[in-house]
């Protein structure tokens, strides 16, 4: 079944393994969360858990956040998420959630929200090559070519510039290499979505070992 906690990203450090190679690792700060509702098949449609993190005040709060999190004896959270493919059985509302949920060697699935670079070119954005610079070409950074003349219009999905990033992002198959149960700590092999202190969601990798 699924193992499950939200966490915010504190930044990428390394640390050296047994035989002496350096692993590159992210640091996660996965303090106890919190069990907001559980979900069933008879009155929802699916199972599901949903865990909060990071208390909020509430002066920021609206009246159903207050609510909703009345009725698991806690404070509103900041982040709030769902698990689906768990054991709602083994979970309570108001039970907290910690990082020794995961051990090390765990394959997971981390989700975040990627670095926003606000409008970029088709270049950067979609690592188009570029034309010559010099020579009397006119043609440098543009897009390439967007269809044929017969169609007289441009085909859905055409790589161009636009929006680049700041959208929902997973990596997969990521490896606990350290479980710090004093610190609320996880150690991540390789790099995770986000930038620095932004909060991401940490499950049992759905694709398996």
């Amino acid at each position: 079944m699924t193992k499950g906690i939200l966490g915010r990203k504190i930044g990428m450090t390394q640390i050296f393994s047994e035989n002496g190679e350096v692993v590159p690792v992210t640091v996660v700060q996965a303090d106890p969360n919190v069990v907001m509702q559980l979900k069933t098949q008879g009155n929802d449609g699916y199972d599901a858990v949903q865990l909060g993190a990071d208390d909020k005040k509430p002066v920021r709060s609206t009246k159903p956040e207050k609510g909703h999190a009345d009725k698991a004896s806690t404070a509103p959270k900041r982040y709030v998420r769902e698990f689906r493919n768990i054991d709602v059985a083994s979970h309570e509302i108001g039970q907290t959630v910690s990082v020794n949920t995961f051990e090390v060697g765990d394959i997971i699935d981390v989700t975040g929200t990627s670095k926003g670079k606000g409008f970029q070119g088709a270049i950067k954005r979609h690592n188009q090559a570029r034309g010559p610079m010099s020579h009397g070409s006119r043609y440098h950074r543009r897009p390439g070519s967007l269809g044929t003349m017969q169609d007289a219009k441009v085909i859905k999905g055409m790589e161009g510039p636009g929006q680049m990033g700041g959208g929902q992002i997973t990596v997969q198959n990521l490896e606990v290499v350290q479980v710090d149960e004093e610190r609320n700590l996880l150690l991540i092999k390789g790099n995770v979505p986000g930038a620095k202190k932004s909060y991401v969601k940490i499950q049992s990798a759905i694709k398996g070992n």
